[in-house]
């Protein structure tokens, strides 16, 4: 029978993730290592704490004043019979005066709003119960700050005029809290059981949609009888059309998780009759049915991108508050204190004591399980993987020979860059003998070669070839969730950005983001405050550019005005992006939104003349009436050419008044239709310089058979409606990315037009090395829209880009390759070589790094160590508020110093490529970031078998920094002496300001750099 005690107990299992006992990874080995320490206190330690404190004080003498009460009554009932009391316990008039009435009725009085032992108990439990139920749904707390019953809510409000608030706001959000990769449970018979994600091996051709699906690869079910140990594989992949036929249009991951609970315990050994029993036990739901483990763990592990996940800043503080506040508004009952009287007064007290004490008991240990989490979110994550895509025009030629030798690089050129389609003549080569590969690379420098398909020691020299490789860097790009990118880089890029342009889920129809608890527009307030947080510090007088729907169009400009940009004029621009319109009920949409956010103290204009920064208008016919209205506010006349304007310039003092707007001049002149800057029209006019001089002179552009005219303009003129056909996301978005690969089928839906962001990154950078992000990169429209631009106006705008989807690999890296190599493509196939010019003033070179995941930080969390005499602690110390961290201290992803005197072979269980494996992590570039290190030069030297890898560059703060790596375990004095000979031999540390180093050393003036690794990790982390 359950009993408030048993409920409470219950939840606090539930609380502390009893159900997840059989779960053996990540965060959950960990909790399972304290189980029986946690169950102890929830079944005995927690009981006892309620037992002593019934146990003394007011407490103990209302339970007193109770029993004495009903021993009196025994007494009443036994000396003046039952007619003696009503059903009341009011005591008859006529016995009143009795020995025994008057002992009954002072007991009465002492006894009067008193509760006795059991209702006591009771009382603590059904608290205790109610208050943390109230805030506990679907495994997160929800910041539900309750009030009274009439009132049900309250929100933390300090008086602003209006005040944004949203059920999550004091969270982060994590795009899934289940995004399992490697899943291990074990069965109560000790067979452990592994879900093992491995690459999907299925063509992409073969494959249908974009929704992804869990699948078991039931041929490499694998039984180790030594380990007891059953591994189930499977892939993460859409559906074949086979497939989508068999499991059908809807709930399809439900049909194939039904399919497997039939087929994998028939593919399992005969031999092996223990993994049989281990997948058939049965797991008990807290709705009291059952369903296989096998069931069980089949949902909890396909349920990765179903649900989305939130973690508290400060559970402790929020959770603490409100306890004190449920304590007054729904434990402390003034009315009932105020009639039974100063002499009860001291009972509820302690009622209330008790209760908080408890309550702050597991309040500190369930805050140490979210800030251990928030911990491992905060922390800067490592970089996995690092390599660079470089033009082979910037590559010294010395290099050509070991390119032309490269089966991969020319097999990636001939698959990507479709270089077998390129006319082949004397100078330019043929890629396809030996002899012509050289002549090759020197007539097309915009090949993007990729350091991937070379040896490390290529790329090493490579790299050390260039004396400014960051200055060289035009683009970076990211592989991660952009959270963790922003947190990681924002110490390099601390307000250097000039424009932030980003394109997030708009939460619409099509494109809704994961949630649950019912919080759609929660979970994307929560999504968006996150990250406008973290990119101030990147912005300083820049211009931040977010695009939106109607869906939450309303909800952001809220949120901007409540956040750091408050201060900033924010400014909401139409964008015509979809002319034939979205069919919904009703209303056809056929505009979006863009928010520009910039500063208000008159640092920043956007499109200023000074900054020859421009707008667009798209003005394709002769100068009809219909067009005028878009003419406004240029400053140079309109030259009309057969019935297109084809550009503007200097107008001569005589006049000319044709009969329509597309007569020719006998001597060749061209007609021109003059606006002044105020918007008034003047006479036709004639100008008497040929079109090519105009065309020398103008940003002039062809696209699709017209002319598109870019009008320099007056600052503050950039107009609020933007509605060229160029910015049709369908024409110049989805149908350039077609024709950039050649096929409908690009595996990513609803790219920008690649004009839009061009004129956006027109309007609000320079054209020298303007910084721009983006850390909703899709498809790379922003680096390619860069790209574009620069080679337009002789710029050298310089781009971050930053995605975690997988189409980063297929999509977006390929694309800006492509677009690298040639400004124009058709059918999957360059249409022209890029010019001398072009290929010069595109990027020279693009980083590209990977980042740790917030799943791989928890799937490091190996090994365990309870050194010390911690178990020896009692709960409310060590396992109460120390035991998480301490026990995970060595793990890789916490960063263990003692491991880097070998920091080239420091290694990770990383999530690539459809599957876990063991890999290398890139210490010295992550450390670099973490300094904000500008990297000049980075260098590899060899001393007889020792390898050195030294960068030299500045901090943001000026200073001449040298970082030196290398590996130094087991070395002895000798060693250390050989090493500082060595540095000095070779001037390493020659007019640095700082020299940072792996481990000891005995080089002068060098300090230990694992302390500032671990200071600049986890700057800024709580928990």
């Amino acid at each position: 029978m359950s009993t408030p005690q048993t409920k409470f107990q219950q939840l606090l299992r539930e609380l502390f993730q009893f159900d997840c006992a059989d779960l053996d990874f990540g965060i959950y080995r960990i909790m399972n290592f304290k189980r029986a320490i946690i169950e102890r206190f929830i079944s005995e330690d927690l009981p006892r704490l309620v037992n002593d404190e019934l146990n003394k004080g007011a407490l103990a003498a209302q339970s007193q004043a109770t029993q004495e009460l009903d021993a009196a009554r025994k007494k009443v009932l036994e000396a003046l019979g039952e007619d003696a009391l009503d059903a009341d316990g009011n005591l008859a008039e006529k016995y009143r005066e009795t020995k025994a009435g008057r002992e009954y009725l002072v007991a009465q009085e002492r006894a009067r709003y008193a509760k006795g032992r059991h209702a006591l108990e009771t009382a603590i439990y059904n608290h205790l119960y109610s208050f943390f139920s109230r805030y506990w749904q679907d495994g997160d707390f929800i910041s539900k700050r309750r009030y009274s019953k009439k009132e049900r809510y309250a929100i933390p409000y300090n008086g602003e005029e209006v005040y944004l608030y949203w059920a999550n706001h004091d969270q982060y959000y994590v795009k899934t809290g289940e995004y399992f990769t490697d899943y291990t449970w074990k069965a109560p018979n000790g067979v452990t059981v592994h879900f093992k994600l491995k690459a999907a091996d299925v063509e992409q051709n073969n494959i249908k949609g974009e929704r992804r699906f869990f699948l078991p690869r039931l041929d490499e079910i694998t039984w180790d009888a030594n380990a007891s140990t059953l591994t189930i594989p499977f892939e993460f992949r859409p559906l074949t059309q086979e497939e989508q036929s068999t499991y059908g249009q809807r709930n399809q991951q439900e049909a194939i998780i039904a399919e497997a609970l039939e087929k994998i315990p028939k593919r399992l050994p005969k031999n092996a009759p223990e993994a049989l029993a281990a997948l058939i036990a049965e797991k008990r739901r807290t709705d009291g049915t059952a369903v296989t483990l096998l069931e069980h763990h089949l949902r909890q592990y396909t349920r990765r991108n179903t649900s989305d996940f939130f973690i508290h800043k400060d559970l402790k503080g929020f959770l603490s508050r409100e306890l004190d506040f449920y304590l007054k508004n729904e434990v402390l009952n003034l009315e009932e204190m105020e009639a039974a009287g100063e002499g009860l007064a001291e009972g509820w007290f302690q009622l209330m004591r008790l209760i908080k004490r408890i309550g702050l008991i597991i309040i500190e240990f369930l805050a140490q399980i979210e800030n251990f989490q928030k911990m491992l979110w905060e922390k800067k994550k490592f970089i996995t993987e690092t390599f660079y895509i470089i033009t082979v025009g910037n590559i010294p030629e010395t290099f050509y020979p070991e390119i032309a030798e490269n089966e991969a690089q020319w097999e990636e050129w001939e698959k990507i860059l479709a270089i077998d389609t390129l006319p082949e003549d004397l100078f330019s080569g043929n890629w396809r003998t030996p002899e012509g590969r050289i002549a090759f690379l020197k007539a097309h420098p915009s090949l993007p070669l990729d350091t991937r398909h070379f040896s490390p020691d290529f790329t090493d020299r490579l790299l050390a070839s260039f004396d400014n490789l960051d200055e060289m860097t035009d683009g970076l790009l990211v592989h991660s969730e952009n959270w963790q990118a922003l947190n990681l880089l924002q110490e390099k890029y601390r307000k250097r950005v000039k424009c932030v342009y980003i394109d997030p889920p708009f939460n619409s129809p099509s494109t809704e983001i994961l949630y649950k608890n019912d919080y759609p527009h929660s979970t994307w307030l929560t999504l968006m405050h996150n990250r406008i947080e973290i990119t101030q510090h990147y912005l300083d007088d820049g211009v931040y550019v977010i695009a939106i729907d109607e869906n939450e169009q309303e909800r952001l400009g809220m949120l901007l005005r409540s956040t750091w940009l408050s201060s900033y004029k924010i400014v909401c621009v139409s964008i015509r992006h979809n002319p034939r319109g979205i069919q919904g009920k009703n209303f056809s949409y056929c505009h979006e939104y863009a928010y520009f956010i910039y500063p208000s103290d008159e640092k920043k204009y956007i499109g200023e003349a000074e900054r020859e920064e421009t707008d667009v208008r798209n003005l394709r016919d002769s100068g009809t009436e219909s067009d005028r209205a878009d003419a406004r506010n240029c400053f140079y006349p309109i030259i009309v050419m057969n019935g297109q304007i084809v550009g503007f310039g200097e107008v001569a003092e005589d006049t000319y008044h044709p009969k329509g707007s597309n007569e020719r001049l006998p001597d060749g002149r061209i007609l021109v239709w003059p606006i002044d800057t105020r918007g008034r029209e003047k006479k036709w006019r004639y100008a008497r310089q040929s079109v090519e001089q105009i065309l020398d002179k103008l940003e002039v552009r062809k696209i699709r058979g017209k002319y598109e005219i870019y009008f320099a303009k007056e600052a503050g003129t950039v107009r609020t409606i933007w509605e060229s056909a160029k910015f049709d996301a369908s024409e110049y978005g989805t149908k350039i990315l077609q024709q950039i690969f050649g096929t409908r089928e690009i595996g990513f839906s609803f790219p920008k037009s690649l004009y839009t962001l061009i004129e956006t990154i027109r309007i609000t950078t320079n054209k020298k090395d303007d910084l721009v992000l983006d850390y909703f990169a899709g498809s790379g429209t922003t680096g390619h829209a860069v790209i574009n631009l620069n080679r337009e106006d002789g710029g050298r705008r310089k781009f971050i880009l930053v995605e975690m989807a997988d189409y980063f690999d297929t999509v977006l890296l390929p694309r800006l390759k492509k677009v690298t190599f040639s400004p124009e493509w058709k059918d999957g196939k360059p249409k022209r070589m890029a010019t001398a010019e072009e290929a010069e003033r595109g990027p020279r070179i693009i980083k590209v790094i990977r980042l740790e995941s917030y799943e791989d930080a928890l799937n490091n969390l190996l090994p365990f160590d309870e050194s010390g005499g911690q178990v020896a602690m009692q709960f409310e110390d060590y396992l109460l508020k120390y035991m998480l961290r301490w026990e995970t201290r060595k793990s890789e992803t916490m960063l263990n110093v003692e491991k880097l005197s070998k920091p080239f072979d420091y290694c990770l269980h990383i999530y690539c490529d459809g599957e876990t494996r063991v890999k290398k992590v890139d210490l010295p570039e992550t450390f670099n970031y973490l300094i904000g290190l500008d990297v000049a030069k980075r260098e590899v030297l060899d001393d007889n078998g020792r390898y050195y890898l030294v960068y030299r560059g500045m901090t943001r703060e000026g200073k001449r920094t040298v970082v030196i790596w290398r590996e130094t375990a087991g070395w002895t004095e000798e060693d250390y002496k050989r090493d500082r000979d060595f540095v000095t031999k070779h001037k390493l540390t020659e007019d640095a300001d700082i020299i940072y180093v792996n481990g000891d050393s005995l080089i002068p003036g060098a300090q230990a750099l694992e302390g500032v690794f671990k200071a600049k990790m986890f700057a800024g982390v709580e928990g």
